[in-house]
C-alpha cells in the first residue's frame, strides 16, 4: 500500500483556512489543478457520502466522495471513486492544527492508496509534489498566508 504525507505552514488563521477547505465543491477557488467541480444529484457539498466531479486543467476528470467532515476537529476525509491515475482503495484527509504562535495553521494532507507497483513511485511523487504541497501552497496564497 503506497502512503503519502504533506505537512505545511499556512501564515493564516485555522478558521479562515478551514471556510476553504470545508466546501468539497470548492476546490477550483484555490487548488491551481482544478478547473471545475460539481457535486452530483444537487447534494450539498458538506454532507458526508456526497461526490464531487473534479475536473482537472488537462481535461480529465476525477470523482470523489466525501468520507468525513468535522468543523469541530477540521478535517475532511474523501475518496477517489473513479480517475485516469490507477489507483484502488485511495482514501486522503487534510487536517488543519491551529497554531497559536502567531495564529497560524499545521496543515496535513495525506493518503493511502494501491497500485501497481512499478508506478508506485511515480505516483507518490505526483500526489505529493503536484497535488497536496502544490495546493497547500496555493491555498496558503488563498488565505494571505
Amino acid at each position: 500500500m503506497a502512503r503519502i504525507y504533506i505537512s505545511s505552514i499556512i501564515g493564516a488563521p485555522a478558521g479562515a483556512v478551514w471556510e476553504r477547505i470545508r466546501d468539497f465543491n470548492g476546490l477550483p477557488s484555490w487548488h491551481p489543478l482544478i478547473s471545475e467541480s460539481r457535486i452530483e444529484n444537487g447534494e450539498p457539498s458538506d454532507r458526508v457520502g456526497c461526490v464531487r466531479v473534479l475536473t482537472l486543467q488537462d481535461g480529465s476528470a476525477v470523482r470523489e466522495q466525501l468520507l468525513g467532515l468535522s468543523d469541530f476537529d477540521l478535517f475532511c476525509t474523501y475518496s477517489i471513486l473513479e480517475s485516469s491515475m490507477g489507483v484502488d482503495g485511495y482514501v486522503a484527509t487534510l487536517r488543519l492544527t491551529p497554531v497559536t504562535d502567531g495564529d497560524r495553521t499545521f496543515a496535513e494532507w495525506s493518503a493511502e492508496f494501491d497500485c501497481d507497483p512499478a508506478r508506485e513511485a511515480d505516483l507518490v511523487e505526483m500526489i505529493g509534489t503536484n497535488v497536496f504541497q502544490g495546493g497547500l501552497n496555493a491555498l496558503g496564497e488563498h488565505v494571505g498566508g
